[in-house]
């Protein structure tokens, strides 16, 4: 299954990079955030359909979040959906303090994209924490999970600690597949956390669609945090995301007030069991 999209999203989103004093990522040209080297998939093919050849805002605001640690994931397991260049977990697996025990990076299963995806695991992995396996895998939402959650360690095949969707809801026909991957793959716990984000130029009739699609599945979706057992800073960090950029490691290519600007586009929510 595709995951369809509107002829015009490409050039809504790339419209918006600009207008944030950015440009849409070049061709092999590499990403440097902190420790970590990334490059976006070749303009080619589902790359492009896609959108897997670009850097979106979201992706920045959950690494700001992340290097703030107030994406707590020690000794947990996560899972991204859709990565595209995969920096959110990525960045994760890199955390001196905070490394999860496991990472997987997945996203629709084409050679393109995929290549993509498996040189920036590689290309990063003296930047990996020792105690972190980091595995990237193909996956398209809705299809079956089970070689997914075959990776998990022996006993915990029953889903994942953390997910992580950084900028998928504007493939808005796709919600229902996507939301079906969520709760096949979020482990049935009460710590269990999903992380989403999104850009404004998503539209609010979209993302409020997804949101309420997401609460029917049997998940409570907060704004930020929202949840006594997360850091009430994560609540104040989400609705605040127009503040100023509080990341301290170097970014390539964007200055601080760049990376506020892109922050200031994006919205976060946690969604966790009901």
């Amino acid at each position: 299954m595709d995951y369809p999209i509107d002829a015009d999203v490409e050039d809504i989103l790339n419209d918006s990079l600009i207008l944030l004093g950015g440009e849409p990522v070049s061709e092999n040209e590499l990403i440097q955030y902190g420790p970590l080297e990334l490059t976006v998939a070749p303009k080619d093919g589902k790359a492009n359909t896609l959108l897997a050849d670009h850097l979106f805002s979201p992706s920045l605001l959950l690494a700001e979040l992340i290097e703030r640690n107030l994406l707590p994931a020690k000794d947990k397991t996560i899972l991204e959906l859709g990565a595209g260049c995969a920096l959110p977990s990525l960045l994760l697996a890199t955390s001196a303090h905070d490394a999860p025990s496991l990472v997987v990076v997945t996203d629709y299963p084409d050679d393109t994209i995929l290549s993509n995806l498996r040189s920036n695991v590689e290309r990063n992995r003296e930047a990996f924490q020792p105690s972190c396996g980091v595995q990237w895998a193909p996956f398209e939402w809705g299809s079956d999970v089970s070689h997914v959650k075959s990776i998990l360690p022996e006993g915990r095949t029953d889903g994942y600690d953390i997910l992580i969707l950084s900028d998928l809801l504007h493939f808005d026909r796709s919600h229902d597949v996507l939301i079906s991957s969520l709760t096949s793959l979020l482990r049935r716990s009460t710590d269990a956390r999903a992380y989403i984000a999104a850009g404004s130029y998503t539209r609010p009739e979209v993302r409020d669609t997804f949101l309420r699609k997401v609460e029917e599945a049997g998940l409570h979706v907060d704004l930020g945090s929202g949840s006594a057992e997360d850091s009430p800073s994560l609540a104040q960090a989400a609705g605040n995301t127009q503040a100023e950029w509080l990341g301290k490691l170097q970014v390539s290519g964007l200055d601080r007030e760049q990376l506020a600007a892109r922050k200031s586009v994006c919205r976060f929510w946690t969604a966790r069991w009901a």
